[in-house]
């Protein structure tokens, strides 16, 4: 329960919904439980009138009896009895009278109650989706350290089936378990007022049901843990086979993965039929207890009635047997609502473990926020990749000024793309800094620094979106016409052109409908609207045929012009002029110049360059 306090803001959020749906509880309740009380008497002036018909003299003593019960019946039904009796009804109409009074009091009970689920359950409803809201907003906030140790399809799980699960008790769990607590609370008072020694029959096996809920409910909690844990592992299983469809097809790994999931599925299915088996023999245990406390009622009730003692009739019996089939569903609900208490509260875990955790990148408290110039400089950098513990950059230093342009190069796993991680301060250098228009990289804003920054990742990422909503993903109400001045420097306005609905065009899942040229270019486009004083691309023209690449550079000599601009790349740009090449091999720069510098050295970006030149040739 104690994973459950999180969600104590929320009902302070909501307290007038909450406290009204309280108020509506108890006051269904409260017309419910009055129908005993009616129904045992008119079984009572029944019974009397039978008595006094054929046995006058055994009339007193029922009527003793039947007086005694009334004097402690509640103050609204002994206001109606009265009123029965000293109106000098005739048995039919007074029979008849406490039918419409039967049926008055359930429809109270029932407009109540529809008021009851109508603030408890809504109230319920707006905090999934507060809860939804600040866990996806947590996400958000989180470093790409934490989405490298966590897979997408358990972040799915925590946001969908948990958040649910922590609804059920926010809301029917709640109801529940107030209901029960008002139900339980005015027949008992009641049954204690009318009879006290056949209400401690009636609730003897009260303390078996309390031991079994509390040893059935710390299995079930331990079974809902185990059982959200497959279910991500399932949703994991299922996102990555629709995500990798296509490498599934290509390398004929359907039944493959279909095993796989079939074995994930097998896990999740026998760790839910477990518990669905413990919930089987739960709920038939809390009917059986029901059952003795229905007969323990008649038949004591029954002996007293004979006997005479202790003022007990036959409505008396009546009486009790409706309040035990009143405390059936509440006293059966116990284990259904401590059920789906348990596995909130195992499911809050869960969310909390995210909710609670903090990101190591985020801005300080009294941020920098300015203009930024584009001056750059790294001042003896190292990098460790926590995860993996490979070292992607060791020892590198670099100075960069205002409107430079720079190319790093370099063969897979150089440290090429970690550079531009570290400037965008995805990661935080493991030592040394880096200074951006001479402050450190630190004390920058955040949302201010990547605001100003542009960056063509390596891994295009487009959204299930309009082509036009993709490139003005970074722009606050982009126009048509900054969107196609984008793609008119992206070299990819003529193919949009040609798509069906132009730049309406829905874009699949990670662009699944379009090229790699395509989508390569549409991510340039989406840098370059920002019209940025810093601009990042990472090996962006890998997927683009020779042609359009000229014309992509030609249009970036003229884009760039008074900008900073870092390309990564593995190969040689002839037409695009760098003011310095940096060659990195294994984290460290081991070559550093002009490109003809860099040639007379005859080192490894002369071997590129030949290869590249040879490449072409052929």
């Amino acid at each position: 329960m104690k994973h459950l306090k999180q969600v104590n803001k929320y009902f302070w959020k909501y307290r007038t919904r909450f406290l009204l749906g309280i108020v509506f509880i108890v006051l269904s309740n409260y017309f419910r439980i009055l129908t005993p009380q009616i129904t045992g008497f008119v079984i009572d002036n029944v019974q009397y009138t039978l008595i006094q018909t054929k046995k006058p003299e055994a009339a007193g003593t029922l009527a003793e009896s039947m007086g005694n019960k009334e004097a402690r019946f509640d103050v609204l039904v002994k206001s109606l009895t009265h009123y029965f009796k000293s109106s000098d009804f005739d048995l039919g109409d007074t029979v008849l009278l406490c039918g419409v009074t039967l049926l008055v009091l359930a429809l109270l009970s029932g407009f109540f109650m529809f008021l009851m689920r109508q603030t408890i359950i809504v109230m319920s409803r707006h905090i999934e989706y507060d809860q939804k809201n600040e866990v996806f907003n947590h996400y958000l906030m989180l470093d790409s350290t934490f989405y490298k140790k966590h897979s997408t399809g358990d972040l799915m799980n925590r946001i969908s089936e948990d958040v649910s699960r922590v609804r059920m008790y926010t809301g029917p769990a709640l109801m529940y378990f107030i209901n029960l607590a008002a139900t339980i609370g005015f027949s008992v008072y009641f049954m204690i007022a009318t009879q006290p020694l056949l209400t401690l029959y009636v609730l003897a096996p009260l303390p078996l049901l309390a031991i079994t809920i509390y040893y059935v409910n710390t299995l079930i909690h331990k079974q809902s843990e185990k059982i959200q844990a497959h279910l991500s592992d399932l949703t994991t299983n299922a996102q990555e086979s629709y995500s990798g469809i296509r490498i599934i097809k290509s390398f004929v790994q359907e039944k493959a993965m279909q095993g796989f999931f079939n074995k994930n599925s097998e896990d999740y299915k026998q760790q839910a039929i477990g518990l669905a088996r413990m919930e089987a023999i739960y709920f038939p245990s809390m009917g059986l207890i029901i059952g003795i406390s229905t007969l323990l009622t008649i038949m004591m009730g029954g002996l007293y009635a004979i006997n005479h003692e202790h003022h007990v009739t036959i409505g008396t019996i009546a009486e009790f047997v409706l309040y035990v089939n009143m405390l059936t569903f509440p006293v059966s609900a116990i284990g259904w609502t401590a059920s789906m208490i348990q596995r909130a509260s195992a499911s809050q875990k869960r969310i909390n473990e995210f909710l609670l955790q903090q990101p190591d990148i985020k801005s300080p408290e009294a941020p920098y926020k300015q203009d930024l110039n584009g001056t750059i400089e790294f001042n003896n950098v190292s990098f460790t990749y926590s995860n993996t513990g490979i070292t992607a950059i060791k020892d590198f230093s670099l100075k960069i000024n205002k409107g430079q342009k720079i190319a790093i190069v370099g063969h897979t796993g150089s440290g090429k793309t970690t550079v531009a991680q570290l400037l965008l301060r995805m990661f935080d250098p493991s030592s040394g800094e880096i200074l951006i228009d001479n402050t450190p990289l630190k004390t920058w804003s955040l949302e201010s620094l990547r605001n100003q920054m542009s960056y063509v990742p390596q891994d295009v990422f487009l959204f299930s979106d309009s082509v036009m909503g993709n490139i003005g993903f970074g722009v606050n109400a982009a126009t048509q016409e900054q969107v196609k001045k984008a793609a008119r420097l992206a070299c990819v306005d003529k193919e949009i052109d040609r798509f069906s609905n132009g730049y309406e065009t829905m874009i699949g899942e990670r662009g699944v409908t379009l090229s790699g040229g395509q989508k390569q270019r549409i991510s340039i486009a989406r840098a370059l609207i920002k019209n940025p004083n810093l601009v990042i691309f990472d090996d962006c023209l890998s997927a683009v045929d020779t042609k359009t690449e000229k014309e992509i550079i030609t249009n970036l000599n003229v884009f760039l012009e008074n900008k900073t601009a870092i390309i990564i790349t593995h190969r040689i740009f002839s037409l695009l002029h760098f003011d310095q090449i940096i060659v990195l091999e294994e984290g460290r720069m081991v070559e550093n110049g002009t490109h003809d510098e860099l040639i007379k050295a005859d080192g490894y970006y002369k071997f590129l360059y030949d290869q590249q030149r040879q490449e072409k040739e052929n």
